[in-house]
């Protein structure tokens, strides 16, 4: 078949546009196969490249010059840990390991080391050496081992931050709780936990305390260089003002008869604290009642206080542990012993603390336990019982015995502080004015 090209010119002519389309249509496979070629073509020897031995090696040393040469770690020390498996968990080699545990050994650092202790380590990458030790001895102390490169030994350092003890007086005015109100004053919180815990003894915190009741308190802090504040010291002076009566307490430091006191030299502490909670509600009073999971009324022996779970519950007085166990409906629960007549329990705990353990002996304030909500509980909350000579009373309207009285000798110094702590307590508010 000949092709007619007078046809063809003429196909051509008339149709312009559908013919510039189809030749743009060849054009386009074309240049697309020979792309494709070329591609193909330049994927080859860029494989050839990568799977070069020497360019794979030149690779990777670029890569290790942007790898810093030196980790920094910050480890603090769990149960059980030993310097040995800490360094062996971070892959230093076990020569090297025994090179710093000589060199502690040597500067009698490793007697030091304790459980919450920190140790800081610099680690040289290119070799896994150490090249700086730290170890975090106390809030004030650092103990640091520096190697000296040229005479490959280790140079001991000991760091003492400096501290500045600062007595500051604050007072404010009670809107919505104690806690909101001292914040508000830039108050410490652990400053105020230790204020409520001194008057727990003689206040409820939820239903004694009423809006537009005020405070006045004069505690210590420790500030380091920078003034800031690095520890907090003790209450020297407090007053917690309730329905316009004054309830002023002053610290005594006399060894024997250290603590906080009224204005007639009367201790603060009782024999047993009215609430061993702090920031608790009183969800259930002592009396008969509906049990909330039995479903009958039956009499309620003890007090709840509702709490987030988790939250810490004391020692209501100094005593000993005599069970820190399971009790069956009271889940996780401590009894404690204060006296011939006097013992406390303390229910549902989620967990017990480290003081828990029957026959260890109690101060009264220390923590015991923790809020949960084990056993018969429809919600997280501590349920307290006195027990007084074998049978449970009230802990609410209790007449809690007294705290001891300062006399004699011991009654004349305390009145000397006592003036000297209300000098103080002027010269502080003439600063502020």
């Amino acid at each position: 078949m000949k092709l007619n090209v007078k046809y063809l010119q003429d196909f051509i002519k008339k149709n312009q546009e559908l013919s510039f389309v189809f030749i743009l249509i060849i054009i386009s496979v074309l240049l697309t196969h020979l792309f494709q070629v070329s591609k193909n073509q330049s994927t080859k020897e860029y494989l050839k490249v990568i799977n070069n031995l020497y360019f794979q090696k030149t690779f990777k040393n670029i890569l290790g010059g942007f790898q810093p040469k030196y980790s920094r770690v910050k480890h603090k020390i769990k149960t059980n840990d030993t310097i040995n498996n800490i360094l062996k968990s971070y892959g230093v080699p076990k020569n090297e390991i025994n090179n710093v545990l000589n060199n502690l050994t040597k500067n009698k650092i490793t007697n030091s080391i304790k459980v919450n202790d920190t140790i800081n380590l610099t680690i040289d990458n290119s070799n896994m050496t150490i090249s700086k030790l730290g170890i975090t001895i106390s809030k004030t102390k650092k103990i640091e081992l520096i190697r000296d490169y040229e005479k490959d030994i280790f140079r001991k350092r000991e760091i003492v931050t400096n501290l500045q003890k600062k007595t500051i007086f604050k007072e404010g005015k009670i809107i919505q709780s104690l806690y909101r109100s001292a914040s508000k004053q830039n108050i410490p919180a652990n400053i105020i936990v230790d204020f409520a815990r001194i008057y727990g003894f003689q206040v409820d915190f939820q239903r004694d305390i009423r809006k537009n009741d005020t405070f006045q308190i004069i505690y210590e802090v420790y500030e380091d260089e920078n003034k800031k504040i690095f520890s907090t010291g003790k209450i020297i002076f407090a007053d917690l003002n309730l329905r316009n009566q004054s309830n002023s307490l002053y610290y005594f430091d006399k060894k024997g008869a250290e603590g906080h006191y009224d204005l007639n030299g009367k201790s603060a502490k009782k024999a047993l604290m009215k609430t061993p909670i702090n920031g608790a509600r009183l969800s259930s009073p002592y009396g008969m009642r509906k049990h909330p999971i039995d479903g009958f009324n039956k009499m309620h022996r003890g007090t709840d206080f509702a709490a987030p779970e988790g939250t810490p519950i004391m020692a209501s007085g100094d005593g000993v542990v005599t069970k820190a166990s399971w009790c069956g409906g009271g889940g996780n629960c401590v009894k404690i012993k204060h006296n011939s007549s006097y013992s406390t329990v303390y229910a549902h705990m989620s967990k017990f603390s480290r003081l828990a353990k029957a026959g260890t002996r109690v101060k009264q304030g220390q923590i015991i336990g923790y809020v949960g909500s084990t056993g018969k509980s429809t919600g997280p909350h501590l349920h307290y019982e006195v027990i007084f000579n074998g049978k449970r009373i009230n802990s609410q309207t209790l007449k809690l015995p007294s705290g001891k009285v300062l006399q004699g000798k011991t009654r004349e110094q305390f009145e000397i502080k006592k003036i000297k702590t209300e000098v103080l307590k002027s010269e502080l508010i003439l600063r502020l004015s």
